[in-house]
């Protein structure tokens, strides 16, 4: 029988962040899910703690892929529960009961469930929240205001989500999130209204941030239009401002 939900972890020579990964995950008190890891062949420590400190029904799928985004791909394609999130190697659960309320709040009339997300650092020691906070009602235009929610803390009817776009290197999960919600309607939305990720603050998108921006104002500009994106982006001048100060 298919599980409710696919947590899908993509990892590549992940042994020093996987652990707090594999440990949130293990002790969820909800069961009725999978977790799948997506490895790109990695050649250090990732696969034998994958085995060690995951679940005994732990599935892992590890050959050599076309970067992160391809990855991810086949792990949709993978994947057998009826919603998918991905959570991947450094990020974790808040803690044990986050995945029984993203649970209760599926249902036939659900196709996504959202939540907030908290920065942590390598000592997993919390920094805050991210900059954005997901709204209250999420629609297809909250995302021409950036990035509201987390990928990390977005689980996605799997029947709805479609493959991420490769051409993107760095902010594909981006253009993923605005087609997914392009899929559905607000009422098939469902807010947590909780912190249900900490996300660790040292990723791909961090080390390569103006190619991601770059990435980001076309992704907005296609989804949104040009002249929008433009005025947008003028909105976000004083967010940045305010968080190069804090």
């Amino acid at each position: 029988m298919n599980p409710l939900i696919s947590i899908v972890t993509v990892t590549y020579n992940a042994a020093g962040t996987i652990v707090p990964t594999l440990r949130s995950v293990k002790e969820q008190t909800f069961k009725d899910f999978e977790h799948l890891i997506v490895d790109g062949a990695s050649t250090d420590d990732t696969l034998t703690l994958a085995r060690r400190e995951g679940l005994p029904d732990l599935r892992i799928i590890s050959e050599r892929d076309r970067g992160l985004y391809d990855a991810m791909n086949k792990g949709l394609h993978a994947a057998r529960g009826k919603y998918i999130l991905f959570l991947n190697a450094g990020d974790s659960f808040a803690d044990a009961g986050v995945l029984e309320a993203y649970a209760k709040a599926a249902s036939p009339e659900t196709d996504i469930i959202y939540a907030d997300t908290l920065l942590v650092d390598a000592d997993r020691n919390v920094i805050g929240p991210r900059h954005l906070s997901a709204p209250e009602i999420l629609t297809f235009e909250s995302f021409s205001h950036g990035m509201l929610v987390c990928h990390q803390a977005f689980m996605v009817r799997r029947s709805v989500a479609p493959d991420y776009d490769l051409a993107y290197r760095f902010s594909a999960d981006y253009d993923w999130t605005v087609r997914c919600l392009a899929a559905t309607s607000p009422r098939r939305c469902v807010n947590l209204r909780m912190n249900a990720i900490h996300y660790l603050a040292d990723g791909l998108t961090g080390h390569n941030h103006k190619t991601s921006l770059a990435e980001r104002f076309r992704i907005m500009s296609n989804h949104y239009g040009l002249m929008k994106t433009v005025g947008r982006h003028l909105e976000f001048i004083p967010r940045a401002i305010k968080r190069k100060l804090q």
